[in-house]
């Protein structure tokens, strides 16, 4: 089947496949090193239904709960991988990056989370299927490819003036040694700076986190009083450049939930009633290469 979706100007890349009738995108840059399964989820192909249609994978949106299992079974088939081996983030816009080990498989699917205020994920152990949860907010995968070690965040406006992006790389560091120079680093699609609108007090804390040099690169007036177009995804390709990861080891899949509304969900598009993507993150095991 082929798929559509609106063009944001940025140059894409990322690629969308579709297996057992499950469309996802994925990064190239990811695929070719054979060291990873990556994958960013559509709202298609699921067993949702309503303002959840089709392919939710939040249990906390008022979906069905046997319809969300069934997703994360559809999505697991799809990208070759068990349900049972995903983790999951416990997302409240901050920047905690937490270490994951074999002993969490499972956890936000087939068993309770026993961490929460969690928004980014890291491991060296392969078969774990890092997860976490979008519908506007940015998506940061890294892999290292000398430590063999991942991490997958979210980076929504608060955590990017946080730096989410950097956070993670530290967290990296400390934990496997992986140098930022090494690191392979993607933006998954989120809201583009044409749909995402902020007001006074969002653009102050880039102004003060940025600095005027690069106000003009992430904020311009849109005409309203008080108001800015942000760019939330030259502001993370800007913390991950800072961070130390070099620019030809950054890609922007260039894809804007917001203005595709019949292929990804988009809080600013659908408020409260819509379901949620994911991104997954997995190291292969070394046979598999």
């Amino acid at each position: 089947m082929e798929y559509n979706w609106k063009k944001s100007g940025r140059k894409e890349e990322v690629l969308i496949r579709e297996k057992n009738g499950v469309p996802f995108f994925t990064f190239p840059a990811l695929d070719q090193t054979g060291l990873t399964v990556n994958a960013f989820s559509t709202r298609l192909g699921g067993a949702s239904k309503g303002p959840w249609s089709t392919m939710n994978l939040s249990f906390t949106r008022g979906d069905e709960k046997e319809a969300v299992m069934e997703n994360y079974s559809r999505m697991a088939a799809a990208l070759g991988v068990n349900k049972e081996d995903m983790v999951l983030a416990y997302q409240t816009h901050t920047t905690n990056v937490r270490s994951v080990s074999l002993e969490d498989r499972g956890k936000g699917v087939v068993r309770e989370r026993d961490y929460r205020d969690v928004d980014g994920l890291v491991t060296d152990v392969p078969k774990v299927v890092l997860v976490t949860f979008f519908a506007d907010c940015v998506p940061l995968y890294f892999l290292d490819p000398v430590h063999r070690a991942i991490g997958l965040s979210h980076s929504g406006w608060r955590g990017t003036v946080n730096r989410m992006g950097q956070a993670t790389v530290e967290r990296m560091g400390e934990l496997y040694g992986t140098k930022a120079q090494d690191l392979i680093a993607c933006i998954g699609p989120s809201i583009c700076q044409e749909c995402y609108e902020v007001g006074e007090e969002v653009a102050e804390e880039f102004q003060k986190t940025f600095g005027p040099q690069r106000e003009n690169e992430l904020l311009y007036p849109n005409g309203k009083p008080g108001k800015y177009q942000l760019d939330l995804w030259r502001a993370n390709e800007i913390v991950l450049l800072e961070a130390g990861i070099r620019q030809e080891n950054i890609h922007t899949a260039g894809i804007c939930t917001c203005c595709n509304p019949e292929l990804l969900y988009s809080h600013r598009k659908m408020g409260e009633k819509r379901g949620n993507l994911c991104a997954f993150l997995s190291l292969k095991l070394q046979k598999e290469q």
